[in-house]
């Protein structure tokens, strides 16, 4: 183990041991890592963190939340990282049509999105009816399906009532 640096040591350190607390697991993210067979970065971990802590963020939200949490990291960086763990099935990408990519680490199950016309807020929504109606299609064309992108769009609440104008004006 290295000898104690201070603040930066115990900013690196707390990003290895504190487990992610997420929808698919509560593993160290080191070790989330290591079972996929991704070399284990400080990079990698904080993004991997990042992507925990903020669903549904852009690759740009991602990095604020990285260069907060361990200094600089150059976007290159942060693209490459994000490229690794969504490959390497840790974390999805989703390309809402019209929006730019967002993350989330909310994998293994089928689900769905609700965004927001007016803010773009994204909201996850599990599958309508039964275990997993979507993945069975009118004509396969012989596919194997194994994943379905359904997006809902609309408007959330609070853009609703934004939009209602006052009664009796």
């Amino acid at each position: 183990m290295f000898p104690r640096q201070g603040a930066i040591f115990d900013t690196v350190q707390s990003l290895f041991d504190n487990p992610i607390v997420s929808s698919t697991s509560s593993l160290r993210p080191a070790d989330l890592l290591r079972q996929k067979g991704v070399r284990v970065t400080t990079q990698r971990v904080a993004v991997l963190r990042a992507v925990s802590a903020r669903p549904h963020g852009t690759a740009n939200d991602i990095v604020e939340v990285v260069r907060f949490e361990i200094g600089a990291i150059s976007r290159q960086a942060t693209y490459d990282a994000l490229e690794i763990l969504a490959d390497k099935g840790l974390i999805r990408r989703i390309q809402p049509a019209g929006s730019p990519a967002r993350f989330e680490d909310r994998v293994g199950d089928n689900h769905h999105h609700l965004i927001c016309r007016t803010c773009g807020r994204m909201v996850d929504v599990d599958c309508a009816v039964g275990d997993t109606p979507c993945l069975t299609a009118a004509d396969d064309s012989g596919y194997e399906i194994d994943e379905a992108e359904v997006v809902y769009w609309g408007r959330c609440a609070e853009c609703q009532t934004a939009a209602t104008p006052p009664t009796g004006a």
